[in-house]
């Protein structure tokens, strides 16, 4: 018989394997917690505010997302909104072309797919050159606040789509209203006063984004870098997202850059910080990468990606707004970044993101 001497680890192995393990075993574990607003809405004092507006700054400054119950928007309305998105979506390819997206600044109308391709880079040929190689295989219809004197929003007609118009503008209105009030809790949480972003976000320079992902066969996702969205963080200061229970969209880890699944949990609405926010916080709240992918084949038809929808409320502020180190955030390392506008910045980014034609 054949023996075999163990080789024992060597001291410098036992070191390596400690410290992975010690490295492992520090890093948070991600979670995307789930946060019942009507504490907040419904207060009967300023500790019962002050409670939730601490859970919820402490996980955007955690992992940047949060699910949102108790957010009181009726079902029913979200409900609508989604049925007149979909019949909007399932109109002729024309009559939506006649819609289409015209400018970063107005930021308003039809997209098809294959026009917008979300990236981080900020290299306009890269970002070109990915969105020819590797589109994001959506369509899209944005809409911005209604009374703006120079950039109109772009309507179907009331013929072609039935109380699309009103229910959209109404579904806008109930969405600033609730950023707002979400807005409030991130200022108790950030040891400012509750009213401290009331002027800030007031003008309503909001973006609902209605998002269609048609069904597609799995092999037309397969290639290296496409997907339903590519990796991006957001632009403004919150996202409000409602989804559908197809799923698909992951969050990153930003400590260990993994990705996980944000799954459609019912009843609530995931929130994330975006860009500005993270800015004005000097990087206190965290506006965390994420992306659409294609969700785990079904047994029923594993070769068909199903379709999705989701709508997304993006909340800036104003677009005059100057977004410096809140003075809460300041630190010990000081100011990260230089004032900037939200016009400036958020024009900037759909600048590069877009296809113009």
């Amino acid at each position: 018989m054949l023996f075999v001497k163990a080789r024992h680890p060597t001291p410098s192995l036992f070191l390596t394997l400690r410290r992975r393990l010690a490295t492992h075993a520090n890093t948070p574990k991600f979670t995307i917690p789930v946060i019942d607003f009507s504490s907040f809405r419904k207060a009967t004092s300023p500790a019962e505010k002050r409670a939730t507006a601490d859970r919820i700054v402490g996980a955007f400054k955690e992992s940047g997302f949060i699910y949102l119950s108790g957010h009181g928007i009726p079902k029913s309305v979200i409900k609508g909104a989604f049925d007149h998105s979909a019949k909007f979506f399932q109109l002729p390819v024309e009559t939506k072309d006649t819609l289409a997206w015209e400018s970063p600044r107005s930021n308003r109308g039809y997209v098809r797919i294959g026009r917008e391709r979300v990236t981080q880079s900020a290299d306009a040929a890269e970002i070109a050159k990915m969105r020819e190689s590797a589109p994001d295989y959506k369509e899209s219809m944005e809409i911005g606040r209604e009374a703006d004197a120079e950039w109109k929003n772009m309507w179907p007609k009331e013929s072609e789509a039935p109380e699309f118009r009103g229910t959209m503008l109404g579904f806008f209105q109930t969405c600033h209203e609730l950023q707002a009030q979400v807005m409030r809790s991130i200022a108790l949480g950030l040891d400012l006063e509750e009213t401290f972003f009331d002027n800030k976000v007031d003008q309503q320079c909001h973006n609902l984004r209605l998002l269609s992902y048609p069904s597609v066969k799995r092999s037309l996702l397969n290639a290296e870098g496409t997907g339903r969205a590519g990796a991006h963080s957001d632009y403004g200061t919150l996202t409000l997202l409602f989804q559908d229970q197809v799923g698909g969209l992951e969050v990153q880890n930003p400590h260990t850059k993994v990705y996980h699944p944000a799954t459609p949990i019912p009843d609530t609405i995931v929130i994330n910080v975006g860009d500005l926010l993270s800015r004005w916080s000097n990087d206190v709240l965290r506006s965390t990468l994420h992306r659409v992918v294609s969700p785990p084949p079904t047994p029923s038809d594993p070769d068909t990606v199903p379709g999705r929808q989701s709508i997304a409320f993006f909340s800036n502020p104003n677009f005059d707004a100057e977004i410096a180190c809140l003075p809460t955030c300041k630190g010990t390392e000081g100011e990260k970044y230089e004032v900037v506008t939200t016009e400036e910045y958020i024009v900037g980014r759909l600048r590069m993101t877009y296809d113009s034609k």
